[in-house]
């Protein structure tokens, strides 16, 4: 199964394969030792590690929330005058 680190900007940092009986947790702790970090660095407020498949599926309902709020915008409503509906 495929892991990701992702970066509090929603971006992939690294994937891995890995084992699929391994886990999120297993991930975590082997992205733990490769970005060799000391005990006092918090790593869950830096970086997320969650399963591709969950990653795609979470971008996928980001990218469609994201757009559905530009589609809230109705353009015709500013723009009446240079519209011709009563011609």
């Amino acid at each position: 199964m495929k892991f990701v680190l992702v970066n509090k900007y929603d971006e992939i940092v690294t994937k891995v394969d890995l084992s699929d009986d391994i886990g999120v947790s297993g991930a975590k702790t082997y992205f733990k030792g490769v970005k060799q970090m000391s005990e006092d660095v918090d790593f869950d407020s830096l970086w997320r590690v969650m399963s591709e498949k969950e990653y795609d599926l979470q971008f996928k309902v980001s990218l469609q929330n994201r757009q559905s709020d530009h589609r809230k915008y109705e353009w015709w409503k500013d723009d009446e005058e240079y519209l011709d509906i009563d011609k």
